[in-house]
């Protein structure tokens, strides 16, 4: 979704399942800023120029309350 909010007081913050890219784990991919009243941008945390996808505060807590209770499965996976 595509917002034409002032973001310029976003603070931005690493997803909980992201790496910090050294090697111990995923590189660091999502960040989030949940300080935004009504709406939530998500963007790239190795494209930081770019422009986020910016949710209505509702669908984003309904897209992690649906994720967070799903199992998770890695390629891989048998």
């Amino acid at each position: 979704m595509k917002s034409e909010r002032d973001l310029s007081r976003a603070v931005w913050r690493k997803s909980s399942h992201s790496g910090s890219g050294n090697g111990a784990g995923a590189p660091d991919c999502l960040q989030v800023a949940d300080n935004i009243r009504g709406v939530v941008p998500v963007r790239d945390s190795k494209a930081t120029g770019r422009p986020p996808l910016v949710f209505p505060a509702p669908a984003w807590a309904a897209f992690v309350s649906a994720t967070a209770s799903a199992p998770v499965s890695r390629p891989g996976d048998a």
